[in-house]
Order: C-alpha cells, then structure tokens, then sequence
C-alpha cells in the first residue's frame, strides 16, 4: 500500500497538554479495593494502605492526572461518608456497580494521599445528581481552605492541618444519564448554581468543569455552551469504543474474529468526527478556545471475562486495546487546541485497565506499554504532519491503515508515533523530515505487536506482549523509511545535532 509522511520539524502547532495522559479511578469493582487500596494490614505491601507495586507502575508512565471517585458513582457518593477513623465511616451499597458493600475505608485523605504518591494532579468528580449545592461547597472548603471555618478545623481534627492544592474540580458526571436524567436546559442552570459555590480560597484557583455530552449529543453541547460557557472552564465528552451491535452484546475481549477487530479501530476513529464537530459547536460561543475539552472517560468497552461479576466491568486487554489507545492518543494530539485533558477508563482491573491484579500479582497491559511509550509527547510541541495512508479494508469497510503524530521536546527531541492497523500485512512509511537535512545524529524507537490479533498478557505470561527495540529502518537524507510490523505501535525518537 502507498504511504507517505511528510513532517515539517520547524512548524510547530502547540503544546500537547499532559493531562491528555490522564487517568480515571472510580469505586467500581476492583479499581480502588484490591486495585489501589488493600489497606494497611494487607499482606500485599503497601504503604499507608496503598499497593505499591500499582505506585511504581504508575509512577512509570508519569500519570499526570486522576480522576475520582467517579463516573456514575460520583452522583452517589457523600464525602462525609469518607472522612475520619475508618471502621467508623458509614457502610454503603454501591447500587450502581455490583450492589457490593462500600465501607468508605478510600476517601478524600487517601485520594489525596495517593495523587502525592503519584506526583499527579487530582480531579475530583462533585455530586449534582443526589447531593447539594452546600454538601459540595464544603467539599471544596474542606480540601482548599486554610483559615478559620467548620471545615477547615474538620479536616485538621482528622490529621490534616494544611490545605490542599486541588485545581480541577468536575460538577456533576453524566448527568444527562445516571447522574440524574436531566435535560441540558435543566443540568445547565444546575452547573451554573453549583459552580458558584465551588470557590477559590487563598491561591487556590478552581477549573471548574462542566458535565458535557455523551457521544454524538451535539444538542447537551449547543445548551450549555450557550447557557454557561461564561462559567465553565472545561467541558467533558464521554465516548467508549464498544464493537458490539448492542450494549447487550458488546463483543468480547479475547477470542474475536477479524471482523470484530475491524469494527472496534473503525469505531476508535469515530472519536476524530466527535471532537471535530463539538470543537465548531465551542467554537461558537467560544471562538478565542478559552474552555476547555476534556475527554474524561475513553476506551474500549466488552463483555466482562466469564465467571466475573457484571457490576465489575472486567476485561482482558489485548494488543488490539493498545491501537485503540495509540489512535486516540494520536488524534487528541492533533486537537491539542481544544483537548486539555482526557481520562482513560479506568485505571485497574475495569475497562481499559492499564493494570492488573490478583491478589499480590500484578501485570501490565498492552495498553499500559502504549501509555509509556508516548509518554515523551507530555507537554512537547505538536509538529505539522501530512499523512497520506493507504486503505485497511474489510467486508467493503475502509479506514487508513496508519496512525501517526509528531512532536519536539523543548531540548530539540523529536519524537514520532505511529500505528499499523493492519492485522497481517507489515506497511513501509517513507517519511520526509523536513529541515533535518544533514542534521540527525541518532534514531532509536519501540515497538509493541502481536502476533495474534487477540494477543494479551496473564498472570502465568506477563510478558507474552511487551515493548521492543525497533530496528527495522533507513536514513538517506533527510528521507527515513521505517517498516511497521502487522498490528504494531511504534515510537521514534530522533535526535539531532545541538
């Protein structure tokens, strides 16, 4: 197939935010209990109740945001419930996500406890949907507020003298479902009431985030961008790549045909048409770009693994998970205008987890190889690349069988990522780097590929797909050609003369 990339190494298009890389934690299943949290008498080590073998390998990636403590359980959940002497916080059914019991032993001081860990930014997710304008004021009192106030002096009886640094803080999630089955109209004088509680104290400064559309609801965005753009620092889209014909029948992890393959990266790109539309809608209303998008929930969306609970959401990962990430990572960068942060769903053991665990063992994910392996876009300068790809077909569908993107660290790094769909056929991309003539001194890169399309990592292989060097190019000029293996994402690092 022709291919051709043209990259013009001294155009450069705007930072590439690194909350892009963010995560998303939610009280569903096995993310937080025996995902992040096994508690302080657990066998598995931890510290302060916290794994960390999960610390580490998230550490790794650099996650530079997480957001908690959800999703639709946010709509649910009342903080208070979370604070103080665990065995006395209130026991709750998670009604959302398995109807298990929710003791509340991870709440605000161990999400807060856990993003220092980590070295990342919270986002924590507000309750419009069962709670109220004053239960959400005191949140952000309690987090923020350093003077005299109930809920400082709260907070400092439970051990926590000093305020918190929290900059983004989410009003309400999915409230046009099962955060409250609200029509925009309604949600958008609910945001704008509830926001005006969610104040800054001393230096600490708000972004205050809007609960946006689900998918293709181009309606939800034209309301409230109409109605509360003016109060709104960010606005979110959800949209999660589901294969299946119905939420039904979504399809399975592992053990798909190659039509399923097809239709999960067809449905991955749909994200492009979705952030391009809703950016007109913005546009609109705000034509300076000064609200944000932030895609707060993405990723690949199948049946549970046989034998689990269905409230649990667990699911296998695959090399076809790592492309689905290594598109969408690709075309957020490409909308790096709008798109400030994007939360990947979700961190362990649900969705399109990063991580697994069980018991005390722990793997990494194709999908978690993606994330650091792109990590070197964090806050690097978007490049100006042409792609021309040839066509993946299948059963009289097509889309471009490579993904690509481009761009240059502040020390003159560039770093290139690129994304073979095709689940048999290897594809060469010559690729002009304009404005290198003569100038690279040295080209390294990574590779990640199955060599099945359901190809995953378990507990007995671990390392059955894993990143590897990647060899299989040539420079003549400033013309470098490489050859992507069958279903492979691949990172290249080009360096040249100081």
């Amino acid at each position: 197939m022709t291919q051709r990339a043209v990259i013009n190494t001294d155009i450069r298009k705007g930072k590439i935010n690194r909350n892009i890389y963010g995560h998303f934690s939610e009280h569903l299943g096995r993310c937080i209990y025996e995902g992040l949290w096994v508690g302080e008498d657990s066998t598995i080590p931890n510290t302060k109740g916290i794994r960390n073998d999960v610390v580490e390998a998230l550490k790794e990636i650099k996650i530079p945001v997480l957001r908690w403590p959800g999703g639709c359980f946010a709509d649910e959940y009342h903080w208070k419930d979370g604070i103080g002497e665990r065995e006395g916080r209130k026991r709750m059914i998670n009604t959302h996500w398995g109807g298990m019991v929710e003791n509340n032993h991870f709440g605000t001081h161990e999400f807060m406890e856990l993003c220092a860990m980590l070295a990342c930014e919270p986002y924590i997710n507000g309750n419009v949907g069962s709670g109220t304008v004053q239960e959400m004021s005191e949140w952000v009192e309690y987090l923020t507020f350093g003077g005299v106030s109930p809920m400082s002096e709260l907070r400092q009886s439970n051990g926590r003298q000093e305020p918190w640094a929290v900059t983004y803080f989410g009003v309400g999630n999915e409230n046009w479902g099962c955060g409250g089955n609200m029509r925009p109209e309604y949600y958008a004088d609910l945001y704008r009431q509830y926001q005006t509680y969610v104040r800054n104290y001393g230096d600490n400064h708000i972004h205050r985030i809007a609960c946006g559309p689900n998918s293709d609801d181009y309606n939800w965005m034209e309301v409230l961008m109409r109605e509360a753009t003016r109060f709104m620092d960010s606005i979110t889209l959800h949209y999660y790549t589901v294969p299946g014909p119905t939420w039904d029948k979504k399809g399975t992890a592992t053990g798909f045909e190659v039509a399923e393959w097809f239709t999960t990266l067809e449905k991955s790109l749909h994200m492009e048409e979705l952030i391009t539309k809703h950016s007109v809608i913005m546009d609109k209303y705000d034509p300076e770009k000064r609200v944000g998008l932030i895609v707060d929930e993405w990723g690949t969306w199948y049946d549970v693994e046989p034998g689990t609970n269905p409230g649990f959401l667990y699911q296998q990962n695959s090399i076809r998970d790592a492309l689905v990430a290594g598109v969408t990572l690709n075309i957020f960068h490409k909308h790096s205008d709008r798109v400030r942060m994007a939360n990947l769903a979700q961190t362990i053991n649900v969705l399109q987890a990063v991580i697994l665990t069980e018991g005390e063992k722990m793997l990494l994910t194709p999908t978690y190889h993606v994330f650091n392996m792109y990590k070197v876009h964090q806050d690097a300068e978007l490049l100006d690349l042409t792609l021309e790809s040839g066509s993946y077909s299948f059963d009289g569908h097509e889309i471009p069988e490579i993904s690509a993107s481009a761009s240059i660290t502040a020390e003159g790094v560039i770093h290139v990522s690129l994304c073979n769909l095709n689940h048999e056929a290897s594809s060469i991309v010559p690729m002009d780097l304009r404005g290198l003539a003569g100038q690279i001194v040295e080209i390294t890169g990574t590779t990640l590929a199955g060599q099945t399309i359901d190809a995953h990592n378990t507990f007995s292989q671990p390392e059955a797909v894993a990143p590897q060097p990647f060899h299989a190019y040539t420079l003549e000029g400033d013309r470098l050609t490489v050859e992507l293996a069958p279903m492979s994402v691949t990172v290249l690092e080009i360096k040249p003369q100081a």
